[in-house]
């Protein structure tokens, strides 16, 4: 009945599009036809069938499991603004997707996990890994198995990458010495020198006989061109988009995309970060230098992975493969880096990364530092940062000095006075565009990944984060960190309220409209 209903939804709300289009075009050309009977009696069916549509919306977003502020918003602009309201609704709003088409993937994947996990949470509920100066590890630990089914691993080697300088070259070498398989799933593949290089091996690689995957997003790539594509699929390459849509402003999927940036190799090597494939993440666009963190693992944890992109690759292309040693290899010793991969989507049972971010955050004794490109968190992130800084605990936050996201931007703006008041010392970073995903918390564990702190990676988009609890490995991102505060400028709270009048008119509205998502 729903589904139905969500049709004949859609259906009315392109037919009053049509209707009102023609009626536009039609009174231009024949300004007394609207004077005429015919026109009225148009207009008052017209507005009959777009008030219906409006009643409609408005009990579908009541009803829909969302934030109460969320709701609140998007029947404020409904009512006050309606014509707007409907529109961006029909565009934006829509939140069937969860129940509708990932029911099926969430089951799988579960039955893919359930054992592993349920092996690792009854040891753990027993013993504790960390000793009790590090309790906000056992907690973690123990979270991420519960809520994202996150194996805990300790074999692995990890290698800090802080710019598309440092990692594509490598990622390159591994490519070229790839001998089995190759998995690769992105949200944005540029058609450039880069994007191209990339395109040349995976292309060598399939006609050298190995299995070559290739998933990408729909919208990240929707500049890609069929002409990419299609010379990867005539080699051999297999290629799937995450949820195609024809026109990315005119698909509800537009909320719910893949922003994963996966790739692994023969099972035993994995790239996971902030870096998608582009020139522009050589610093070589408007935004100039872009600072990333990207990490490149080896040993289990590159199993978490491939769990990801198998489970995804179920999900576009509805082959399911097998977990063989060819994907998931009993590996050599590779190092002493204990880490768990974390995936969080509209396909989990719950906010898993947001949730980790937050027991993060309440449970620091010593310090929290967060470099993210969007801060427009929820009000239990910002009230457990503010708490945390009144407390004494050491906060900092590093922030872009230019957008990239207009919108966004100004989003993340309207949260700094209120930080800055508790406590907080917020950054912009001037050495061109910060786009890394971090958080530290006191020294013992951090998070890189591709989430940022905003509502859509917590609880819209695709996300995978990697949890480290390696103390040397938290070193060099802690050091990382030190020089980007060297790079930036610390907003003072008194400076701030100085704004133009302007600024506050932009953080204003980027508040009010923050929700609608």
């Amino acid at each position: 009945m729903k589904k139905v209903t969500r049709k004949i939804l859609i259906i009315l709300g392109t037919a009053i599009a049509i209707v009102l289009l023609v009626a536009i075009l039609f009174s231009l050309y024949n300004v007394n036809f609207l004077e005429t009977d015919l026109y009225r009696s148009i207009a008052k069916s017209f507005s009959f069938i777009f008030w219906f549509n409006i009643i409609l919306i408005a009990l579908f977003i009541f009803f829909e499991n969302r934030n109460p502020s969320r709701t609140w918003a998007w029947l404020l602009v409904l009512f006050a603004v309606p014509w707007l309201g409907f529109i961006l609704y029909i565009l934006l709003g829509r939140n069937t997707f969860k129940r509708r088409r990932v029911k099926q993937k969430q089951k799988s994947d579960k039955e893919r996990m359930n054992y592993f996990v349920q092996y690792q949470s009854d040891i753990f509920s027993e013993v504790d890994i960390f000793p009790s100066d590090k309790l906000l590890n056992n907690k973690l630990i123990n979270l991420l198995l519960k809520n994202s089914e996150a194996l805990f691993t300790v074999n692995n080697s990890v290698k800090v990458l802080t710019n598309g300088k440092e990692k594509f070259p490598e990622m390159i070498k591994d490519l070229e010495n790839a001998k089995h398989h190759i998995h690769l799933e992105y949200f944005i593949i540029k058609n450039d020198n880069i994007g191209n290089k990339i395109k040349d091996i995976l292309i060598k690689k399939a006609q050298e006989g190995l299995e070559v995957r290739l998933m990408y997003d729909s919208v990240g790539c929707w500049h890609l061109g069929k002409k990419y594509v299609r010379d990867l699929e005539d080699a051999g390459v297999e290629t799937y988009a995450f949820f195609p849509v024809l026109l990315p402003i005119l698909s509800e999927e537009l909320n719910y995309r893949n922003h994963r940036k996966i790739l692994v190799i023969d099972g035993s090597i994995g790239y996971v970060g902030g870096l998608n494939i582009g020139d522009e993440y050589l610093g070589k666009k408007r935004l100039g230098f872009w600072r990333d963190t990207h990490l490149k693992i080896q040993g289990e944890a590159v199993q978490g992975l491939q769990r990801i992109f198998l489970n995804d690759w179920a999900f576009v292309s509805k082959e399911n493969i097998s977990e063989t040693k060819q994907y998931l290899p009993i590996n050599k010793e590779y190092g002493s880096s204990m880490i768990q991969i974390t995936s969080s989507g509209p396909d989990s049972d719950w906010f898993a990364i947001h949730q980790a971010y937050f027991t993060m955050i309440n449970c620091a004794k010593k310090s929290i530092w967060i470099t993210t490109p969007y801060f427009v968190p929820d009000d239990g992130i910002m009230m457990g940062l503010k708490t945390a800084a009144l407390s004494g605990i050491d906060v900092r936050i590093i922030i872009p000095n230019k957008p990239d996201h207009f919108f966004v931007y100004w989003a993340t703006q309207d949260n700094i006075e209120e930080l800055l008041e508790a406590g907080v010392k917020v950054y912009q970073y001037h050495n061109g565009f910060v786009h890394s995903k971090l958080i530290i918390v006191d020294g013992n564990c951090a998070s890189v990944g591709t989430a940022n702190f905003d509502v859509r990676s917590f609880q819209i988009n695709f996300e995978v984060n990697a949890f480290l609890y390696d103390v040397e490995v938290i070193k060099i991102l802690e050091k990382d960190f030190n020089k980007d505060i060297n790079h930036s400028q610390e907003i003072e709270l008194e400076t701030f309220r100085t704004r133009k009048w302007y600024r506050k008119f932009l953080e204003a509205t980027a508040r009010l409209v923050s929700p609608l998502q």
